[in-house]
C-alpha cells in the first residue's frame, strides 16, 4: 500500500491547515556563551522567556542555591556529540566554578539553568 492513497489508488487530501496553536516552532538550542535571552509569544496571550545562550547556572549545594560560572561541557548522556557542541539540556554534567554539577531543569524551556552539584567519589 502506498502511504496516502486510498485502496483505490486516489489521495488522500488534508481537509483544512494548521492553526497557529498546532504548528510545531523551531527546536531551541541553548549553547554555552554570553548570556542571551528571547521572548516568545505562545498561547493565551502569554509570554514564554526562553534561553539561546548561558555563562551561569543556578547551582545547589545542600539545599543553599548559588550562582556560578559554567567553564565547559563535560558530558551529555542523551547524545556525546551535542558535548562537543558545547549544547546546554537537562543532563548534561558539566564543569563549573563550584565543581561539577548536573543540570535539572529544561532551559530552552524556562529562560534559566538550574544544577545540583556533584559530589566526588
Amino acid at each position: 500500500m502506498n502511504r496516502g492513497r486510498k485502496i483505490s489508488g486516489g489521495k488522500y487530501h488534508q481537509n483544512r491547515k494548521k492553526k497557529l496553536f498546532e504548528r510545531a516552532t523551531q527546536e531551541t538550542v541553548v549553547t554555552l556563551g554570553e548570556t542571551k535571552r528571547k521572548i516568545i509569544r505562545v498561547n493565551g496571550g502569554n509570554s514564554k522567556t526562553i534561553l539561546l545562550k548561558s555563562n551561569s547556572v543556578n547551582l545547589t549545594i545542600d539545599n543553599k542555591t548559588k550562582k556560578a560560572e559554567i567553564k565547559n561541557v563535560i558530558e551529555t548522556p542523551q547524545n556525546s556529540f551535542l558535548a562537543r557542541l558545547n549544547r546546554l539540556s537537562k543532563g548534561t554534567i558539566i564543569q563549573t566554578s563550584l565543581g561539577k554539577a548536573r543540570i535539572t531543569n529544561r532551559p530552552s524551556q524556562e529562560g534559566s539553568i538550574n544544577a545540583i552539584l556533584i559530589k566526588e567519589k
